[in-house]
């Protein structure tokens, strides 16, 4: 073949493959406005949600660029089987599984009474000393509601311990303050309990909205959560939905790249419902079994925040109605009320369902989950104590209690 008759053949295979259809770049479009999402404009600043750049997973450019020849059911159909076959391994799911959950367990439980020693060390004194006393006076209720405000269990919750204890010390004729210790330790985990159903949304077809203010570890949650679900045999994708922050995006891809997950996003500035509505649809045709959607830490005002918010959950409830729903709010356990005045801001403009408290190894201010879950009536549910990916857990009121007034050699019995 002559290299002019080449060059002809090529050119005739690009015109053939890079068509577009007009009809379907009106069907999308029209898809948006029906939901009420601003569509972009159509250079390449904005992708258009039937690219694959907005359906794909993290490849490499040159993989990207050969994938917009293709149409979207053949990308669709393609992308399931790479991320369910080959960035997914399979688990080994009978090798030592018992021996490992019981050394994870304890190993957590050491990292928690180690990420608690702030909260510790700052009432183990006091602590100790009140319930040597001779009496239960009002002193001794004096003693213990300040040092239980010093772990900023709040006043409201503190008073509702102390109340109980007094009635529990009245109904038992408990005479001697050393036997209110366990007492007064049983009332505060009863404090937390949380209900069986807590987790179940793990084990269905989900979709998890991710909120908090900036700078709390959102990202870092997701990620964190993301990973380990995957562990556990679930196929997962992010969506990256807060496009207001500088850098958002970049950093859940980071996450979505070490997690070994799908991730859904647009570009800086583009409308956060427009990428929870690609998500869904990519979500659904992949059968993925839980979508993570990272939003927005700040909006101009209550607002703002409230009217995206219910934007996208109405898109969520048109574009996937049989999905679980579950809304987490995560919250800085080193800012202490702040965070507790955090969570009651969001709950007025979101259904919240659980509590991710994290940083708890930088703060003395542990006592912030009990008040957090007493006042608000919303579970913690996981709790990170460092920087690792497994430092992120599920929240275990018993072992956490127990993490906050522990005495030394309580790790190795554990």
């Amino acid at each position: 073949m002559g290299l002019f008759d080449w060059m002809k053949k090529d050119k005739d295979n690009v015109e053939e493959t890079s068509s577009i259809q007009p009809e379907e770049e009106r069907e999308d479009t029209e898809e948006y406005k029906e939901n009420g999402i601003t569509p972009g404009t159509q250079d390449e600043d904005i992708p258009n949600p039937k690219d694959d750049d907005t359906l794909g997973k993290n490849e490499p450019e040159e993989e990207k660029a050969e994938d917009k020849d293709i149409s979207e059911a053949d990308v669709l159909q393609e992308d399931v089987i790479d991320a369910g076959e080959e960035n997914v391994p399979v688990l080994d799911e009978e090798e030592d599984s018992e021996a490992q959950s019981d050394s994870k367990k304890k190993g957590f439980f050491g990292r928690l009474v180690s990420g608690l020693t702030k909260t510790r060390n700052s009432i183990a004194d006091s602590f100790s000393s009140v319930f040597a006393a001779n009496h239960i006076d009002e002193d001794f209720y004096e003693e213990l509601e300040e040092i239980l405000i010093m772990a900023d269990m709040g006043v409201s919750t503190t008073m509702n311990i102390l109340d109980e204890l007094r009635d529990e010390v009245k109904k038992q004729h408990i005479k001697e303050p050393k036997d209110c210790q366990e007492l007064l330790v049983s009332i505060i985990k009863n404090q937390m309990s949380l209900e069986e159903n807590a987790y179940d949304y793990e084990q269905k077809k989900s979709v998890v909205m991710v909120i908090g203010v900036n700078g709390v570890g959102k990202t870092t949650s997701i990620g964190k959560l993301a990973s380990q679900f995957r562990k556990n045999g679930k196929k997962v994708m992010m969506a990256a939905a807060d496009t207001f922050r500088a850098a958002a995006i970049e950093q859940l891809t980071e996450w979505a790249n070490r997690s070994q997950v799908d991730i859904i996003s647009q570009k800086e500035g583009a409308d956060p419902s427009a990428v929870v509505f690609d998500a869904l649809k990519a979500a659904k045709a992949r059968k993925t079994d839980i979508l993570l959607i990272d939003t927005a830490g700040r909006l101009h005002n209550k607002k703002n925040l409230m009217d995206e918010l219910s934007k996208m959950n109405r898109i969520i409830d048109r574009e996937y109605p049989d999905a679980c729903r579950e809304t987490l709010i995560v919250l800085d356990g080193t800012t202490g009320q702040n965070a507790l005045e955090q969570a009651k801001q969001f709950k007025q403009v979101a259904d919240i369902d659980g509590i991710i408290l994290t940083k708890l190894d930088g703060t003395a201010k542990g006592g912030i989950a009990i008040a957090i879950h007493a006042e608000l009536g919303v579970p913690v549910k996981y709790i990170g104590v460092g920087e690792g990916i497994d430092d992120l857990q599920k929240f275990d009121p018993e072992s956490y209690v127990n993490a906050i007034f522990a005495k030394e050699g309580d790790v190795e019995e554990e």
